[in-house]
């Protein structure tokens, strides 16, 4: 069957869609020894030979769904020019090439899935497919019902308005406010960056779910795999 390479690469799990596009752009991949920069090339999945840096590239055929609860600390991905600590650290027992399902930042903690599922990837991190991700976040001071009404019209961070988001007030901290805040996108740094817009900084900010998969009682830096019900609700979502 023929598909796009970059669907290819990421069934794989060499990466994400997005990421394998720029893999191909950068010359890094090829097919029957042939260096190939054009993207939405297709490739029978079968019979033609892909490559990445020079290794042959071989299709799963056995995909693995992991939650991990990030700690603060680490990055989000599967190496880090820095040197500083990945959340691929945390899951190096698993022998499956896994990578992680969009990113959290270094000082957020909480949910992050991982796997070498493509297409789940790519269903979670489309923009366009509106996932749910629900966060626990500290802010500085007590949000009034405008600041709750910005979340619920979108906030213009970046020179661009997020989609409609939602902003609970769950505990008055006095100097903080203990709120739970869910976005249907993923832009980099969004719920910092929607908090800062409306002059109530992030304190602490923790994901704790990811459409209806929850992160439950796991403890920090562990990680545990998706049951069937789960995998299924993620993928229907």
């Amino acid at each position: 069957m023929e598909v796009r390479l970059q669907k290819f690469l990421a069934d794989a799990g060499v990466a994400s869609r997005r990421k394998a596009e720029e893999l191909i752009l950068a010359g890094k991949v090829s097919v029957n020894g042939t260096v190939v920069t054009t993207l939405g090339t297709k490739v029978d999945d079968k019979t033609d030979e892909v490559s990445y840096n020079g290794k042959k590239v071989v299709p799963n055929t056995h995909f693995v769904y992991v939650m991990l609860h990030k700690p603060e600390g680490y990055v989000t991905t599967v190496k880090d020019q820095f040197d500083r600590p990945t959340v691929m650290d945390l899951v190096k027992k698993i022998p499956e090439r896994i990578v992680p399902v969009g990113r959290l930042d270094y000082d957020t903690s909480g949910l992050l899935l991982l796997t070498n599922d493509g297409d789940l990837t790519y269903h979670l991190t489309h923009p366009k497919h509106k996932i749910e991700k629900v966060y626990l976040a500290k802010v500085f001071g007590r949000p009034d019902e405008n600041a709750v009404n910005q979340f619920k019209w979108g906030v213009m961070i970046d020179g661009r308005r997020t989609e409609p988001a939602k902003l609970e007030i769950l505990e008055d901290l006095g100097k903080y406010t203990m709120c739970r805040i869910t976005i249907t996108e993923g832009r980099n740094r969004q719920v910092r960056k929607m908090c800062e817009a409306v002059k109530h900084p992030v304190a602490t900010l923790k994901r704790v779910a990811t459409g209806d998969v929850a992160l439950g009682d796991l403890a920090k830096g562990k990680y545990r795999f998706l049951t069937e019900e789960e995998v299924r609700s993620l993928k229907n979502s």
